[in-house]
């Protein structure tokens, strides 16, 4: 069994393509001469590295960022990221990405490269603060922030390349509905506990002097690995280095929308709220604000993703009426844990939590999970999900329920062992 490689994806709306290849080269020779004359900053801290008035970034400013840094390297010369991806025309690592991105080798390293478009002008100091403290966090179910590049208004951040692939494809194939590599239910607890231990860390336990919220919690961008189907959290750090969220502002509620089941909204050119549907907390929605109560909502979504292996919003024809409707993970989550008015009794009777719950998770787990283990993690996911922020539990809390119901479900497992003698594949047959 192999997981296929797949691309690492972020929510975002725009899609930020690579320059032109004339601009590129323009660039980069820029950059090159510039890197030639003096070293010495030009900018002072309180000054900004990217703005919309300039559209540059001085090469004696990145130099002194890089100077500043006590651990190195961390700062790469934008000719680097340029030879790395062959001046931009090695083939992306994933077409269907709207952020785009390169896997190669940068400095002797196997790594990935994300091209990124600041939001808004950050100060020098501001960055450089952020980035050396994101830089020094490290946890098993993040992938590491290993540097990055300036070039006019796009950041290239530079990640560690992990093999494995996204948990949106694990959960859903085109190619192979009836299959996944997700067909046990430990497999999907083990994914549910790393994610909930590593949103912990960004939340509580980085030991970091600035707070934290991740910004792009969703199953896309989760890589699971093999082969104990491991998670990764992708893109650890890239909403704060690219100044996605003014914290000083407030915004208003969004207006425009596009049919890819992304949002995007500029007022006045002030901010722009950028995530997928599904996703987004109510309170994100309207104002443009992230926090960790925001990554928590996100983390329940992932969390019935993983139980019912459904996307979070979908439309379905419903034949009595004639037309599509629109299907909500969440409202078919509490419909099952709270019970729905219009179900069709079985037989004459009413289904309790329990079978609604086995008609509801995921069929290709093959009715083997503990029921009892279940509707906890879907009451936990329910309460994460709620619409007002204040009654939602921290990521403390959450990584810690979370931990003991993997233990549960592991003695669960346990007790079901295959007996001696006996074979399984998990290959598609």
């Amino acid at each position: 069994m192999c997981i296929t490689k797949m691309a690492l994806h972020v929510a975002e709306i725009e899609s930020n393509p690579p320059l032109s290849r004339s601009s590129r080269s323009k660039t980069s020779t820029s950059k090159l001469s510039d890197a030639n004359s003096s070293t010495s900053s030009p900018y002072k801290d309180s000054e900004f590295i990217f703005s919309n008035s300039t559209n540059k970034f001085s090469s004696g400013s990145f130099s002194s960022l890089h100077e500043s840094l006590p651990e190195s390297p961390r700062i790469f010369d934008f000719s680097e990221i340029n030879a790395a991806t062959n001046n931009f025309l090695n083939k992306r690592y994933s077409a269907s990405s709207s952020t785009p991105s390169w896997h190669c080798t940068l400095r002797g390293k196997d790594v990935m490269i994300f091209q990124r478009k600041f939001h808004r002008k950050i100060k020098l100091q501001e960055f450089r603060d952020r980035f050396y403290e994101i830089c020094r966090s490290h946890h098993t179910s993040i992938i590491e922030l290993l540097g990055a590049s300036i070039s006019g208004e796009y950041l290239y951040l530079v990640y560690n390349f992990v093999n494995g692939a996204n948990l949106s494809d694990c959960l859903r194939n085109s190619r192979s509905p009836n299959f996944t590599v997700l067909s046990t239910w430990i497999s999907r607890m083990q994914v549910a506990t790393d994610l909930a231990q590593g949103l912990d860390y960004i939340h509580n336990k980085s030991g970091l002097n600035i707070s934290l919220s991740h910004n792009h919690i969703k199953s896309s961008s989760i890589l699971v690995t093999e082969p104990l189907f491991n998670a990764r959290i992708c893109h650890f750090g890239a909403a704060q280095l690219c100044n996605e969220v003014d914290w000083n502002k407030t915004v208003e509620k969004p207006t425009n929308s596009r049919c890819n089941g992304e949002i995007s909204t500029d007022s006045m050119n002030k901010v722009q709220i950028k995530g997928v549907r599904g996703y987004m907390a109510p309170e994100y929605k309207s104002s443009g604000v992230a926090t960790p109560m925001t990554d928590v909502y996100a983390f329940g979504v992932v969390i019935l993703e993983l139980l019912s292996g459904e996307e979070p919003l979908k439309f379905k024809f419903d034949r009595r009426k004639g037309n599509f409707v629109r299907v909500s993970l969440i409202e078919s989550a509490m419909a099952v844990i709270e019970g729905d008015n219009d179900e069709e009794p079985q037989g004459g009777v009413a289904l309790e939590v329990g079978g609604r719950l086995r008609r509801w998770v995921d069929r290709r787990l093959k009715d083997s999970f503990p029921i009892h283990v279940a509707e906890k993690v879907t009451r936990l996911a329910i309460h994460c999900v709620d619409v007002d922020p204040s009654k939602r539990p921290n990521m403390a809390h959450v990584a810690s329920k979370i931990s003991k119901l993997y233990l549960e479900s592991r003695i669960w497992s346990n007790n079901r062992a295959i007996p001696a003698g006996s074979s399984v594949s998990l290959a598609p047959r």
